[in-house]
């Protein structure tokens, strides 16, 4: 650890190089949360539309995170093999052909198919972004810098709610999934012609197909590690988000409306906590804020699952949201520092994709706990149980905070 201590101050960025980039990465990931949240707001319209059950259109949801790692997989070879930029740029011109094909969707098939294209995008974007990002990042900066990328999903979650509030009463389901499609060349062209290429990929030694996959699986061990990890810290994040409306609806019968307007609001606590989180993790260590984030959030349960009146209610939403975000806000920071500049963008992004569909199992956990008690109780059960588990794989796992990123 003295180590990186004595480089903590020595690894510097311009402003120029690492502005651009953490706007890059942050815009990128911002679209492909609006989309996968304006999807779930719009669910019960499309199923009307394509006159299919909830069941059936679930499935819709079901191919995005299916195809997810396979995201992970492709984009993250194609950034350590050819550098970041460009599969950034190939990402988001599929999500804008994405989008519009969703507007255009005609059938379930065809819907389910544009829906899995649209997996492959998301999946691919984190690790790409985030490599891109980190290694821009100034480090006595990297923590802030983190978690403002990481919470571009919180803001894409903010976004997708208020665009349904505002505008699926006047226009329907189908033009909202043009919103993202000019934000997305937009930031094409600026990756294009306002983002460099990271100077730590150009500096790693450049690989053929087979050492880049010799590479990889020498790094084995720390690939499993960060699948176990993240599928905690994605069990922590879905099993408070995830069926959150549902529990607005269920136990407190709020109006679509009503609950995405709560959802804004908890999307908010999540933005300000991943940035605060970011930010004392450079202080304080990165595991250190992991655990004490998740310890705080078991202790806000209580409210968050048996608030008594609605303002403690949306307090509660606010509080548990800023925890589990200011956990979060270290994650691509944490995950870069622990991931050698060859596999940078693959190991994190396709450990994070996978984890994403195991932990897509937490919805049905505490849906299973919900026939038996209510949902208050289910996700009170379900939500301290991850937190303690996220808890201890953090703990026992290592940190590298602070090391020059391009010394791995």
């Amino acid at each position: 650890m003295a180590r990186g201590t004595e480089r903590f101050e020595a690894q510097d960025s311009s402003t120029s190089s690492y502005v651009p980039a953490m706007v890059a990465g942050f815009s990128g990931w911002l679209l492909d949360a609006f989309d996968f949240f304006l999807m779930t707001f719009c669910l019960t319209a499309i199923a009307k539309d394509f006159h299919k059950s909830d069941v059936q259109i679930a499935l819709v949801i079901t191919m995005t995170l299916a195809f997810r790692p396979v995201g992970g997989f492709v984009f993250g070879l194609l950034a350590d093999r050819y550098g970041r930029r460009i599969p950034l740029m190939v990402n988001l011109g599929l999500f804008a052909i994405a989008e519009v094909l969703t507007s255009l969707a005609t059938g379930y098939v065809m819907l389910l198919i544009i829906r899995a294209l649209f997996g492959m995008v998301m999946g691919g974007q984190w690790g790409v972004g985030s490599s891109l990002a980190m290694e821009h990042a100034p480090v006595n900066k990297r923590g802030i810098l983190s978690g403002l990328f990481q919470e571009g999903y919180a803001a894409g979650n903010v976004l997708a709610a208020l665009t349904f509030f505002f505008l699926y009463g006047r226009l329907g389901w189908r033009p909202l999934f043009l919103v993202g499609t000019v934000p997305a060349l937009a930031v094409l062209l600026f990756v294009h012609f306002k983002v460099q290429e990271s100077a730590i990929w150009k500096k790693a030694k450049a690989q053929t197909w087979n050492q880049q996959f010799r590479e990889i699986v020498s790094h084995w061990r720390l690939f499993l590690y960060l699948l176990a990890f993240m599928t905690m810290m994605l069990f922590a994040a879905h099993g408070t988000q995830d069926m959150y409306p549902t529990f607005l609806q269920r136990q407190w019968h709020f109006t679509p409306m009503r609950r995405s307007a709560i959802t804004a609001i908890a999307g908010v606590g999540a933005i300000i906590g991943g940035l605060v989180g970011g930010h004392f993790s450079d202080q304080l260590g990165r595991r250190r804020v992991i655990i004490s984030a998740l310890v705080c959030g078991i202790l806000l349960v209580p409210l968050w699952a048996f608030a008594p009146t609605q303002p403690l209610l949306v307090a509660g939403a606010f509080c548990m949201q800023f925890m589990v975000q200011a956990a979060w806000g270290v994650i691509p920071a944490h995950l870069a520092e622990l991931s050698p500049t060859s596999v940078r963008a693959f190991l994190p992004g396709f450990a994070y994709q996978t984890a994403g569909v195991l932990a897509s199992s937490v919805v049905y956990i505490e849906a299973s706990y919900a026939q038996h008690t209510s949902y208050g109780t289910a996700m009170a059960l379900t939500a301290v149980s991850v937190f303690v588990l996220a808890c201890l794989f953090a703990f026992f796992g290592k940190e590298r905070r602070g090391f020059d990123l391009d010394d791995q």
